[in-house]
């Protein structure tokens, strides 16, 4: 029987057919060992992946797709980080853009300057105080949702003519903080300060050697002048001493120039923090200026509660959904919401990363030095492995001082955050990773003092960005997130529309140049507000009409009439007439004060 005819070979020599399979056996070997050696560069360079669809909180089993941070080898300023995803890299440049604006500063701020000082028809306090008209209010909420109540106090007490006793921090919310007035503000500054305003007392009134039993009541959210003189003002002249508890968002935006003008001399100037407070975080600006000329301060926002409230899933599998959904059960109010959707509209806080790569994007380099004021961070490092990828010089105030330094605070959250509070305020940009309280008096603050630097993320533009970025260019994803961000930056004249704009925009106290005088800078009143100037300013700035990302806050800035839980039932004025600015919904007082800063 024949042999199989085997394929010939030149020259007809039958051990060639041997030599492919003897080159093969050393080659796969050496195919081998270069895979090998190639995985584990790779294992040694790479940040740990992060879970798709919103990297930030680590790996998921689940996950089809994964995300990382990889840092080139590199011999200094040229080095990159690159963002994967299946395959798929972005590279992010260390340096910052080269075709940047000044990062720092607006170019028109030197145009505008706050301006509070009252009209010659805003009389002494002197004059319009009413004898036996005393007014006390209970606040609530952490540290900044309890300062919006102490400023509207205050003009609440001027509509009212009565003296006003220093407000009652609260002490008993989900942030159990244990301090008074005196405690975190200077309240001496703050009653002379006041004075020619409002007569302000420490303590409650007496008679006769008591005190004066005050008659409790609460008004609607976004009570109005009118509003105050309807229900509140029968009571002051009948009982003489009124306690409005529950006090935050119990008075309109909709406010005269001179009451407008107070509440910024209340909350620019008279709030005042006190020394202990205000020396330590002068101490953590000194450390953080000694390290870099400028700095950034970012408001993270990203902890437990807020996650949970905000129904957006962030890519961490199972186990994220159950202990979100844990906390959520806590609100019987709450509803669920559609992560999907919510990530669609804006409503979810940014992960870490994408904070990162917005300011990446904006044109802040690798270098740049950023303080970080959070909570507790869900996912703790592994959530922030990113971030501080892409900018390593990160900081906190656990970080920055000592454990002797900080002991007197630990305690104390509404201490704390005044910490932050302050670092943040003198940063030279600041980041607002949500629309809280404490993010929209910073807003409004750094616009009164000189239009500082101030982004607020536009959440609902950026997502579909961040979504796509795996298939962009650094240059081409960079590019897109400056365009949708212009509006959001902090300039002057920048349209801030929606509820509560007044803290984070407070027109009525701003005024711009023109030459050797300086005029208001006026708004149209509305939903949709634009400020109205000559100066053709805002064609120099290219702002449009945004989107503008509503946060969990908001869900808080309703109005209700609920009364006292002290009250028995007594003390709520009916007042039949329909107020704008009134509308009764019941709301869960816990989720308020935990979404409120």
């Amino acid at each position: 029987m024949g042999q199989p005819r085997r394929r010939g070979y030149p020259h007809g020599h039958g051990r060639h057919h041997l030599c492919p399979r003897r080159i093969a056996l050393p080659a796969a070997g050496l195919g081998l060992l270069f895979l090998a050696v190639s995985l584990l560069s790779v294992s040694l360079l790479s940040v740990p992946p992060l879970a798709d669809p919103r990297p930030g909180l680590g790996t998921s089993s689940s996950s089809s797709s994964r995300r990382f941070l990889r840092r080139h080898p590199t011999n200094g300023s040229g080095g990159e980080l690159e963002v994967s995803e299946s395959g798929d890299a972005l590279s992010v440049p260390t340096h910052g853009w080269t075709g940047q604006d000044d990062l720092w500063r607006s170019k028109l701020a030197s145009n505008f300057h706050g301006c509070s000082n009252s009209s010659s028809k805003f009389l002494d306090s002197g004059i319009t105080t009413q004898p036996d008209r005393y007014l006390i209010v209970v606040t609530s909420g952490g540290l900044n949702q309890q300062r919006t109540g102490i400023v509207d106090a205050v003009v609440a007490a001027r509509i009212l003519n009565a003296t006003l006793v220093v407000p009652r921090l609260d002490q008993t919310s989900f942030w159990k903080d244990s301090s008074n007035f005196s405690e975190i503000f200077d309240m001496d500054w703050f009653i002379s300060f006041l004075e020619k305003d409002v007569r302000i007392i420490k303590e409650p009134p007496e008679k006769g050697g008591k005190t004066m039993k005050p008659y409790k009541m609460r008004v609607p959210r976004k009570c109005t002048p009118r509003c105050y003189l309807n229900r509140v003002l029968p009571a002051l002249l009948k009982k003489h001493v009124i306690r409005m508890t529950k006090y935050d968002y119990r008075l309109s935006n909709k406010l005269d120039t001179d009451l407008q003008k107070l509440r910024c001399r209340v909350n620019y100037h008279a709030l005042r923090f006190t020394d202990p407070i205000q020396e330590l975080a002068e101490k953590l600006i000194q450390r953080m200026r000694e390290k870099s000329r400028y700095f950034i301060a970012l408001h993270l926002r990203f902890e437990p509660d807020m996650l949970a409230f905000s129904g957006c899933y962030y890519g961490g599998g199972e186990k994220e959904r159950r202990e979100l959904a844990a906390i959520r059960k806590r609100w019987r109010t709450l509803h669920i919401r559609d992560p999907e959707k919510g990530r669609r509209q804006g409503r979810c806080p940014l992960t870490p990363e994408e904070v990162g790569l917005m300011l990446r994007a904006l044109g802040y380099r690798s270098d740049v030095h950023i303080y970080v004021a959070s909570g507790e961070i869900y996912g703790g490092e592994d959530t922030l492995a990113s971030l501080k990828a892409l900018f390593p010089n990160f900081h906190t105030k656990e970080t920055l001082s000592s454990q002797e330094e900080l002991a007197p605070f630990l305690k104390f959250s509404s201490r704390m955050a005044a910490i932050d509070f302050i670092v943040c305020d003198e940063s030279d940009a600041f980041v607002a990773n949500n629309i809280g309280n404490m993010a929209k008096i910073l807003a409004g603050q750094r616009r009164y003092f000189g239009h500082k630097r101030t982004i607020r993320p536009n959440a609902k533009q950026l997502y579909p960005l961040f979504m796509k970025r795996g298939n962009m260019s650094w240059d081409a994803f960079a590019s897109q997130v400056r365009t949708v961000q212009k509006g959001y930056m902090g300039e002057p004249m920048e349209i801030t529309p929606g509820r509560g704009e007044f803290l984070a925009n407070p027109a009525a106290c701003i005024c711009e140049k023109t030459g050797r005088n300086s005029v208001v800078v006026k708004s149209i009143s509305g939903s949709s507000q634009e400020p109205v100037t000559d100066s053709g300013i805002r064609k120099a700035i290219g702002i449009g009409r945004p989107p503008y990302p509503v946060y969990t806050d908001e869900e808080a800035d309703g109005s209700d009439t609920e009364e006292d839980p002290d009250s028995s039932g007594r003390g709520e004025m009916i007042d039949t007439e329909p107020d704008d600015d009134s509308v009764v919904r019941q709301e869960d007082p816990e989720l308020e004060e935990i979404l409120s800063d």
